[in-house]
């Protein structure tokens, strides 16, 4: 079943779990941008910018090298002392420049002068790389720079840039050379990057996430404003965009000064402390409102520890860092606010107090409007699809949120509901009523009406807009949708049954329903289900396309949106494999057949599933 979907994770999980923000760069996604930053061999002006397109001096090409070494941690203050003519003991990049001509990658003019200031050209660069990989004169056949230049070809360093001979290397080039000299063989055949101590990835260049995880610091337990040591070109709040001012006392942040990167997190947890595992003296996982966290810091496992402020039975609150494991603790009392959201599922737990007693609590699992899924304990059991307001706390209370109608069209710029208008960060939730719920943002609904029993809850923040928002049925994007490939329904009087093969996101899932029928055909259909089994099912609208493309499909004069989420198949037979839009869109080679929900979802009225089958 789909279940909440979360949108807050869009970024990739640094480390497997751990958000890695796009590497962007001047408008780049290059990973050759994305690493040499991460490695610091760049790390921008004072606000961040790479400035790409500008031309590398010999004093910055020296710095770059030196961070691109093994002295990158080494280099001090002023020698005290002049190199050259033209680079005095005062002159910013002496000791960068000390290091190279040390060890022999720089060299300076007959006329005294290393000429700091003057752009970098090709045949230099290549010339200063080969020699930190070892190479020298003897191990190059014919005369500067057409030996250099040809070995530096076939190292692959000029890989990815078109700089010629004679030509100034830019930033974006040095970016380039970099990012190929860490995956060049050195004289001695090894990997450049791997004598320095970085991983490599199945490219055989540096591991990107494991670079990052490495260079991150926290996490750390916001007070109250986050300061950190630079100017940050790039924050995150629980995988939004967001801003430093933001952060709340409480939160957990982690930042990477190469990256200028700051994230944070705003994910609490607050119930019964019941379980420690392996045990209660050193915990390296707890189980807090029925549900288990690893620890991600020695100073919450002690917290938590038999040795520490916490034990088993007190009801605490855990801050949860960036891979979901306990970052600290806190009194359940200090960190306080609310959430909102919709129930999707609940369970029991047993909580064992001081003097021995076991008592049943139900824990809901709650989908929230940050796209979060979070566990609390709730003196009442609520179905799922219910929309709810929890505020954490002294009192940790789970209420059913109060009705608050509202009607009105959302503008074409998905800014304003009715007469109100939408907070910048606002948090919106559609749900199908039976707990599968979805984050949307604004635009997904721009030009839409909702009427009376469209909006289950919303609130308004401190200047009267609308900061949390939860829907029904309005997008149609939360129902689970599949494609049945066949079907058996046995109706006699006696014997009711039936079977039916659904693909669901590319996965055959067969679905026996010993006392009842769905009454569906072979095609695309809606699934309805209640605590986890299929409890209905109907087909969805059939059309067969004239063309199909991006998110947009025709059929005759009619045009229909695709989906974001479509699914599409090429049927080859009895066989469904799933594939794209783009991959099916000749409709040359391709006849196509669409599904697309017809509930009545003021937003819906999507393709949901596309069928290809050859000519």
């Amino acid at each position: 079943m789909k279940k909440a979907l979360s949108l807050v994770l869009v970024l990739c999980l640094m480390a497997g779990l751990l958000a890695v923000p796009a590497a962007a760069a001047d408008g780049s996604v290059s990973d050759a941008v994305a690493t040499v930053r991460a490695l610091g061999i760049m790390t921008g002006d004072e606000n961040g910018n790479l400035n790409l397109e500008k031309n590398v001096t010999r004093a910055e090409f020296s710095k770059m090298l030196v961070a691109a070494s093994s002295y990158r941690d080494t280099v001090g203050g002023s020698t005290g002392y002049s190199l050259f003519k033209d680079v005095k003991s005062d002159h910013w990049a002496v000791e960068y420049i000390k290091v190279c001509v040390e060890n022999g990658w720089f060299v300076g003019y007959l006329d005294g002068t290393f000429r700091p200031n003057n752009p970098i050209t090709l045949e230099e660069a290549a010339t200063v790389v080969l020699r930190i990989l070892g190479y020298t004169s003897e191990d190059l056949a014919g005369s500067y720079p057409t030996a250099q230049l040809s070995k530096f070809d076939a190292l692959g360093l000029h890989d990815g840039f078109t700089t010629g001979r004679g030509q100034y290397m830019t930033r974006q080039d040095c970016a380039w050379l970099f990012y190929n000299t860490m995956a060049a063989q050195t004289k001695s055949g090894q990997t450049y990057a791997q004598t320095l101590g970085y991983s490599l990835d199945a490219t055989g260049h540096v591991d990107y996430s494991a670079l990052v995880t490495s260079g991150t610091s926290g996490p750390f337990t916001a007070t109250g404003a986050v300061s950190v040591p630079f100017t940050p070109t790039a924050v995150y709040r629980n995988g939004a965009a967001s801003t430093l001012s933001a952060a709340e006392a409480y939160d957990i942040y982690y930042y990477n000064e190469n990256l200028r990167t700051v994230w944070i997190y705003a994910n609490r947890v607050t119930g019964t402390y019941t379980a420690a595992s392996p045990s209660a003296a050193a915990p390296t996982a707890v189980t807090v409102a029925g549900v288990s966290y690893s620890i991600e810091t020695s100073g919450a496992a002690y917290k938590l520890s038999t040795q520490g402020q916490y034990a088993i039975g007190d009801t605490v609150t855990l801050l949860l860092g960036m891979n979901g494991a306990v970052a600290d603790v806190v009194d359940a009392a200090a960190a306080t606010g609310r959430y909102c959201g919709v129930v999707t599922g609940s369970s029991t737990t047993a909580v064992t107090g001081a003097d021995g007693t076991t008592t049943l609590r139900d824990v809901l699992q709650v989908y929230c409007t940050d796209g979060v899924t979070r566990s609390f304990e709730s003196e009442t059991r609520m179905s799922a699809g219910t929309a709810v307001v929890v505020d954490y706390g002294a009192s940790r209370t789970v209420s059913r949120a109060s009705s608050r109608s509202l009607t009105g069209s959302i503008n074409a710029g998905g800014t304003r509901l009715g007469d109100y208008t939408l907070a910048e960060n606002v948090e919106i939730l559609d749900t199908d009523g039976s707990g599968s719920a979805v984050r949307i943002y604004p635009a997904r609904l721009a030009g839409t009406t909702l009427r009376s029993g469209h909006v289950l809850y919303y609130s308004l923040n401190a200047a009267g807009e609308i900061d949390r928002l939860i829907l029904e049925n309005v997008t149609g994007d939360a129902a689970v949708y599949g494609l049945v490939t066949s079907e058996t329904e046995i109706t006699q009087v006696m014997n009711v049954s039936s079977s039916y093969t659904v693909m669901l996101n590319g996965t055959p899932t067969v679905l026996t329903q010993p006392n009842k029928v769905f009454s569906v055909d072979v095609g695309g259909a809606v699934l309805t289900y209640e605590d986890g089994q299929v409890t209905a099912m109907r087909n969805l609208e059939k059309v067969s396309l004239d063309s199909a493309a991006g998110l947009t499909a025709s059929a005759g004069n009619r045009t229909y949106n695709i989906s974001e989420q479509v699914q599409v198949y090429i049927r080859d037979g009895s066989d469904y494999v799933l594939s794209s839009v783009s991959a099916v869109s000749d409709t040359g080679i391709y006849e196509l057949t669409g599904w697309y929900d017809n509930t009545g979802c003021p937003a819906g009225g999507q393709i949901r599933i596309l069928v290809a089958e050859a000519r």
